[in-house]
């Protein structure tokens, strides 16, 4: 019977490893592409996604180190680690999305932007499923945590979109900072999450 549990347990860690391995390679991609449209478009908010595809890079590499060993220190460290990622996030979201606000920023209508944040939004709720069940299976609360990550990173990505197709049909240039500060709520209830619950 253990042989069996251990055999389950290691088909789960796979599938784990997996999720991170393809989170990773689309956020290296999506960097790549979010700088070039948010240079064409002079986009503040997808300047920020790529940002954000950065904190995603840094939690995907504390998951898949985290996976690699054992023990609840490895873990706390791992989610503390997590957390900051999520404290960056808030914070530049905040900044980001009072500046835009603040000078009546106008960016420049993106088809780049809006195929990329569109496949991203449901490429990252996928991932974000997966990884969820896949660390309540394993009892893992790093894994599980960072598929909350991965969840507003797609969240993130679905903002951008309604803002970028808003400013491009009807010109509400306000609409993408407006929903950063939704955004920023997430990020911020995630942190004391992570930092003042129960683990």
């Amino acid at each position: 019977m253990s042989d069996v549990k251990e055999t389950s347990r290691q088909t789960l860690l796979r599938r784990g490893f997996a999720l991170e391995y393809v989170t990773l390679g689309w956020n290296v991609i999506g960097i790549v592409v979010l700088a070039i449209a948010a240079i064409s478009a002079e986009s503040v908010a997808l300047a920020g996604f790529g940002l954000d595809s950065l904190i995603e890079i840094g939690a995907s590499t504390v998951v898949i180190w985290e996976l690699s060993g054992t023990g609840e220190d490895r873990q706390r460290r791992a989610l503390r680690l997590i957390g900051v990622g999520f404290v960056l996030l808030a914070v530049y979201l905040l900044v980001q999305s009072t500046w835009v606000l603040a000078t009546g920023h106008h960016a420049h209508h993106s088809p780049l932007g809006i195929a990329w944040t569109a496949i991203t939004a449901a490429v990252m709720f996928a991932l974000a499923f997966g990884k969820t069940g896949t660390g309540a299976a394993l009892d893992n609360p790093v894994l599980k945590t960072e598929g909350r990550v991965t969840l507003i990173d797609g969240l993130l990505a679905a903002a951008v979109l309604l803002g970028l197709v808003l400013n491009g049909v009807a010109g509400w240039w306000w609409a993408d900072p407006a929903a950063g500060y939704v955004l920023v709520y997430y990020a911020v209830r995630e942190v004391k999450e992570i930092f003042f619950g129960d683990h």
